[in-house]
């Protein structure tokens, strides 16, 4: 008997004793595993991550997972090679592992990279700018985003054993919250061997990730308004779990991404021998034949200008009669088998749906050739590409065949191509490929609502473009209507996902407290100690240094216009500028005026103060006229520290002000500073 796949639950492998389900390779229908998790506590695995996961991932900040993160990355990267010879059983070829499996670890990267970049060294996100709430500053509102107390269960398909659980996962560990993964029983042995090289690496905190391999039966039952479930597969399936009793009652965080007749639209600017018409056939071609066709953002539906459509055929004719099928790693195979025999019996019977409105134009169902392995033992299917006859016609808008399959189908006019796109009832990913930018935004406008990705492609892009098929870390993976409805991936957005947005209502002080970041109206501190003379670890938010004041004379204006070449009227031209109801009279430069602030504060000397790197939100309140006094207050608004580095990043509140005091300028001074006084010479 083959290897019975295990579980890890409750930090321990499980391994259920029955029989199980098999498992067989999609290449020679030999078995591969067997499947069970009969007597495997599934609820205990819910109480396990809330108890142990939950307390363990709150004690890291945002950087923190981050830098887990990174080095699991990088640690299953350089093991890839038992994960590429696994999957062939799939029928995964190296191109298809190199999607699943480097696609799966590379977004993975980008988060923790995202995470380092846009998310503070801490455990709350702030969400937008502080909402006044009273006359007097006293009273402010700030809303937050924390982990929720609870799991993210995921439900993945067998398409990507690897990608699949990995693009859920990322966001989920950088929000604090742990994961309970449930991959698909037909490829899940993949899944498993990664999740045990994760777990024996020791990098992420225990309790943070747990697999599930056979019945979920007892897990949703087990959920609260705390957990969050994600599910990848059918829409029929989707429509049963988000309508579990318990997801409905306990308001469980349900999302989908589901069935998805994605289209690609050929623009009526192209011709056939345009750059863009080959890049539309090849991306045809690509999109059926990667992973078999079995791929939820593949296209199933190639829309073109109806005098094209023979002409779109007979290219990617020449192209699909290069495609060798066969087993992986076979030298010279290109397309593997589906998944499984019984998955080949769904396209066949999705094929038959679609022929009533569409009819075979490529692809032969009895006499295909099969390199170094059997078709009558393997899953294989020849990739097929269907002429519709009748594009009104419902089945081909409707039936969606997950497997090496596409239907052409011919469009009069650009509103005809809107039309039938939308037919598809909403898609992941919808593609057009266009010189036209009028074109384009006519399109993309009407069809952008029933889409969760859109991509425009030409000559000018094509050589850095990732595909119609491929979803990226840092765009929104999902879409609405018969596309499931759901949101993964996205960059942050994909993190806040997983956490609650909560209004706090308080005091400057208590706002600064709780966010981590001073709010105007708030403290200040000044101990007579200059702020720019302390490193990161002395700095405190709320240090404060008044500068001033400092008087603009009309000869600072008019030297400033002749130094820069800023002759503006409003600063040389007495004239002109008293005419102009904005200003009355000659006004100095807003640059001079931040430069003379600048003067204000800064400690000229050697000190922890590394370097100014930027200002953030410059904003000219007030015109500044000549013999006008000003004062500046610096205030320590926010202490970045990084990781990675003898330095730290400093966030300044700046306010100059007149001798009225009107703020006359407002923004952030952005610098870097040693974290000890021993790094000051960090470069």
């Amino acid at each position: 008997m083959t290897r019975a796949l295990s579980s890890y639950a409750a930090g321990r492998w499980f391994t259920a004793e029955d029989a199980g389900t098999p498992v067989f390779s999609a290449v020679d229908g030999t078995e591969v595993a067997r499947v069970s998790a009969t007597g495997l506590d599934v609820a205990g695995m819910v109480t396990y991550a809330r108890e142990v996961g939950c307390p363990a991932l709150a004690a890291l900040t945002f950087h923190e997972r981050a830098t887990a993160l990174k080095a699991l990355a990088l640690t299953l990267m350089a093991g890839k090679a038992e994960f590429y010879e696994l999957s062939k059983s799939t029928g995964a070829t190296r191109r298809d592992c190199a999607v699943d499996i480097d696609g799966g670890f590379g977004t993975v990267l980008s988060y923790a990279g995202k995470a380092k970049r846009e998310l503070p060294d801490d455990v709350v996100y702030l969400d937008g700018a502080v909402e006044p709430l009273g006359k007097r500053g006293t009273f402010a509102g700030q809303h937050i985003y924390t982990s929720r107390r609870g799991v993210a269960v995921q439900i993945n398909a067998y398409n990507f054993p690897v990608w699949g659980f990995l693009e859920k996962l990322a966001p989920a560990f950088i929000a604090g919250v742990p994961s309970i993964v449930k991959p698909a029983t037909q490829t899940g042995y993949v899944t498993e061997l990664v999740v045990r090289r994760i777990i024996e690496s020791g990098l992420l905190p225990e309790g943070s990730l747990q697999l599930l391999c056979g019945s979920p039966a007892g897990l949703l039952e087990a959920l609260d308004g705390q957990d969050s479930v994600a599910f990848t597969g059918s829409a029929h399936t989707a429509a049963l779990v988000r309508a579990h009793p318990t997801v409905v009652a306990r308001a469980v965080h349900f999302t989908a991404e589901a069935d998805s007749l994605n289209c690609s639209i050929l623009g009526a600017d192209v011709t056939p021998d345009s750059a863009e018409f080959g890049l539309y056939v090849e991306q045809l071609v690509t999109e059926m034949t990667v992973k078999a066709g079995q791929k939820c953002t593949a296209i199933r539906r190639a829309l073109v200008p109806t005098h094209l459509v023979e002409a779109v055929l007979d290219a990617a004719r020449e192209r699909l009669e290069r495609v060798v099928l066969g087993a992986p790693g076979v030298e010279g195979v290109t397309m593997g088998p589906l998944v499984s025999l019984d998955q080949r019996s769904d396209v066949l019977a999705a094929v038959d749906k679609l022929r009533s409105a569409a009819e075979i134009a490529i692809g032969d169902l009895d006499g295909f050739e099969v390199v170094g392995a059997d078709a009558r033992t393997g899953a294989f299917l020849p990739p097929l590409l269907l002429r519709c006859t009748d594009s009104a016609a419902a089945p081909v808008h409707e039936v969606e065949a997950f497997g090496p399959v596409a239907t052409v189908i011919g469009y009069r006019d650009t509103a005809d191509a809107i039309a039938l796109a939308v037919r598809g009832g909403g898609s992941l990913v919808g593609s057009l490929v266009t010189r036209d930018p009028a074109l384009a935004r006519e399109i993309l406008l009407g069809i952008a609502p029933y889409h969760g990705r859109l991509l425009v492609l030409d000559a000018e892009d094509a050589d850095e473009s990732t595909g119609h098929g491929s979803p990226l870390p840092v765009l929104v993976h999902g879409g609405p209507g018969r596309a499931g409805g759901g949101e993964e991936l996205g960059g942050i957005r994909g993190v806040l996902h997983h956490m609650q947005r909560t209004a706090i209502q308080g005091t400057p002080d208590i706002l600064t407290a709780v966010g981590g970041r001073w709010v105007t109206g708030a403290k200040r501190r000044d101990d007579g100690v200059h702020p720019f003379r302390k490193s990161l670890a002395q700095l405190r938010i709320g240090d404060t240094i008044v500068g001033g004041p400092r008087r603009v004379t009309l000869a600072d204006i008019e030297h400033f216009a002749e130094f820069t070449g800023d002759t503006f009227y409003a600063h040389t031209d007495p004239v002109a500028a008293a005419a102009n109801p904005l200003f009355g009279g000659i006004v100095a430069h807003g640059y001079l005026v931040v430069s003379l602030a600048a003067g204000l504060f800064v400690d000229p000397a050697p000190g922890p103060v590394l370097a100014n790197f930027g200002v953030d939100g410059l904003r000219f309140r007030t015109p500044v006229k000549a013999e006008d006094d000003l004062t500046v207050t610096l205030t320590a608004k926010q202490i970045i520290p990084r990781s990675s580095a003898d330095y730290g990043e400093v966030r300044w509140d700046a306010v100059v002000a007149n001798q009225n005091g009107d703020p006359v300028a407002t923004y952030d001074v952005l610098t870097l500073v040693a974290k000890t006084d021993g790094d000051q010479q960090a470069d």
